[in-house]
């Protein structure tokens, strides 16, 4: 679907002031996304959405959460807007500029999001929002938080990554595998977690001892953004030099430098995560082992539709290999049968709840 930015002038001076300092070429720290969608029944709905500093073009974390809103446009008939954040300082203006435009759904995507959307929907209770990727917490009391106007969109992200574990170890010929992320926050390090348990348990059944490199289940490599790609490749080599031959980035876009790397290297796979690798970066597609999918855009899908539908319910959604909310493609030829079936059987262990997602 054709989309076209617009400049955000009607944030204001406020807004420059806030950017300045980290304002893009084009002067600007965010655009905005706004498409008509066929007339039905949610054609005078509004659905907006905020992204992380990754940008809404990062074939990774904002593009699947995306990709939910232009549904909603094309199926729903809404119209949709975006604001893009150059920075962690633009989050709090952009979703104020939703709120102030009159959207009838709020979707900030990401963790960083989480002090910006709760403030703004204490500000505004009779505003909607649906963060994705986020459940309210509080740390210091240890207790969770919820407000009657925010679904938190969660997903069991380890659930799947297990899986994906289990496969890295399956088919490594090193005996070394590797993982990294962008930034230390729980979104990231549960991937991580679910990747290191999958390896864990291949060693368990099969008597072997591949390694991890990158995450022992406390600690491990970040490259501290969502954007810097030359990093993303530099870690990867980095791992590739200590014989990794599955690496699993966990940084949206700076993980297509891990694909670079990994183009330049012989005999190293990788696993994507949030989406498929085959359909978001298609001629990287032989090199990809499997992918670690976070289904964000049938949960924002999903809660848009239930603003059309007059339906909308606060509180937290979970996505699971049950509900179809995460999950692995369909596994290849290429896969030998025996360790498909054990995929497949640890899938079902995994539902059942016979089988734990935790590292020991």
């Amino acid at each position: 679907m054709s989309r076209r930015f617009l400049r955000m002038a009607a944030l204001g001076a406020a807004l420059v002031l806030v950017a300045g300092a980290c304002a893009s070429e084009d002067e600007g720290s965010s655009d905005t996304t706004e498409a008509s969608g066929a007339d039905s029944s949610g054609s005078e709905i509004t659905a907006c959405q905020v992204t992380d500093t990754g940008g809404v073009d990062d074939r990774s974390f904002n593009q699947t959460a995306n990709d939910g809103l232009v549904q909603a446009e094309d199926e729903l008939g809404v119209q949709g807007k975006v604001l893009e954040s150059s920075s962690e300082a633009d989050f709090e203006p952009n979703i104020k500029a939703f709120v102030d435009q009159g959207c009838d759904l709020i979707i900030p995507v990401g963790f960083l999001l989480d002090g910006a959307t709760q403030a703004s929907a204490q500000e505004n209770p009779d505003q909607k929002y649906a963060i994705v990727d986020v459940d309210f917490f509080d740390a210091d009391a240890g207790e969770d938080i919820s407000y009657d106007n925010v679904e938190e969109l969660t997903f069991a992200t380890d659930q799947a990554a297990f899986l994906a574990g289990y496969l890295a170890a399956g088919t490594s010929t090193t005996g070394k595998v590797g993982t990294y992320g962008g930034i230390n926050i729980p979104t990231v390090t549960i991937f991580m977690d679910g990747y290191l348990a999958g390896v864990q348990q291949y060693n368990a059944d099969n008597g072997t001892d591949v390694e991890v490199l990158g995450w022992d289940g406390s600690d491990g490599l970040f490259t501290g953004d969502f954007e810097d790609q030359d990093k993303g490749k530099q870690t990867t080599k980095s791992l590739i030099d200590e014989g990794a031959d599955v690496i699993m980035p966990v940084a949206g876009p700076v993980g297509l430098g891990s694909v670079e790397a990994a183009n330049e290297a012989d005999g190293v796979k990788l696993v994507w995560v949030d989406t498929d690798g085959c359909i978001s970066v298609p001629d990287a597609c032989d090199l990809f082992l499997t992918s670690v999918q976070k289904k964000m855009d049938v949960a924002v899908f999903d809660s848009i539709k239930s603003v059309v539908d007059d339906d909308f319910k606060a509180g937290l959604y979970t996505g699971t290999l049950e509900n179809d909310g995460v999950g692995i493609p369909e596994m290849g030829s290429d896969i030998p049968e025996d360790l498909a079936k054990k995929v497949d059987e640890y899938k079902a262990a995994i539902i059942s709840g016979d089988q734990s997602v935790t590292p020991s």
